[in-house]
């Protein structure tokens, strides 16, 4: 909550929701050893280069950017609002029936794995 607030996140604005970093690389074990390091993802890389197939479609895409004025490796910012949004109605699902005329959305886009 500490970095959160220093950073002027805040729930009051989802452009602004606060965050925390991804940090579990274990998503199989039905109980995370703590003291084990492969419990954790390596912090020393952002999320998009952790596969090193996902990495080079990225570098891929940047240096087709070449002839941009101002070429991204990764195109969307991590908290986005409707990112907040997403993960804020799977959070209460009773709220998805005001969104999505009186139904839960499509068996297929509701959340069901983080390992997949």
């Amino acid at each position: 909550p500490l970095l959160n607030s220093a950073a002027g996140r805040t729930v009051q604005d989802l452009s602004r929701y606060p965050v925390f970093p991804w940090v579990i690389a274990d998503y199989t074990s039905s109980k995370l050893d703590l003291t084990k390091r492969e419990t954790f993802r390596d912090l020393t890389k952002p999320i998009g280069a952790l596969n090193e197939k996902r990495l080079e479609y990225f570098r891929q895409r940047y240096e087709s950017m070449a002839d941009m004025e101002d070429p991204f490796l990764y195109g969307t910012h991590y908290s986005a609002a409707g990112y907040v949004l997403y993960y804020l109605v799977r959070s209460m699902p009773e709220h998805m029936l005001c969104l999505q005329n009186g139904k839960f959305d499509a068996p297929d886009r509701m959340f069901h794995s983080v390992h997949q």
